[in-house]
């Protein structure tokens, strides 16, 4: 199962990360929310991004952080040890991107609604 972990993760409805867990969960991913917003989406609770929290067995990371935002998360994002990581629209960064390929990851800038809707995720 790929285990993706949603960087970015928000419990207001009207944001991408939201309806991408939503979408994630109804095509049978797992799926972790990780923010600084805390709250809970389908009965996950957000965890703290400030926390670093360790998370194995990771797959797949999926970014919905502003570039400007991402900087203080680039080690973190990294020692999660994807197979992939994906930049979805808006939130492209070819120095993260390139940080990750040294280490052997995959990356992606595509949008997940459309990966999972076409079946591509």
């Amino acid at each position: 199962m790929k285990k993706t972990v949603v960087i970015g993760a928000s419990p207001e409805t009207s944001r991408y990360s939201n309806l991408a867990i939503h979408m994630l969960n109804n095509a049978g991913f797992e799926f972790v929310p990780v923010g600084i917003k805390k709250g809970e989406i389908l009965g996950k609770s957000i965890l703290d991004l400030r926390e670093k929290p360790v998370i194995e067995n990771v797959h797949t990371v999926t970014v919905y952080l502003n570039p400007k935002n991402q900087k203080e998360w680039y080690n973190y994002i990294l020692s999660l040890v994807p197979k992939r990581l994906i930049f979805n629209p808006g939130t492209e960064n070819p120095e993260l991107g390139d940080l990750a390929e040294k280490k052997g990851i995959e990356v992606e800038y595509a949008c997940n609604l459309v990966l999972i809707q076409t079946g591509q995720f």
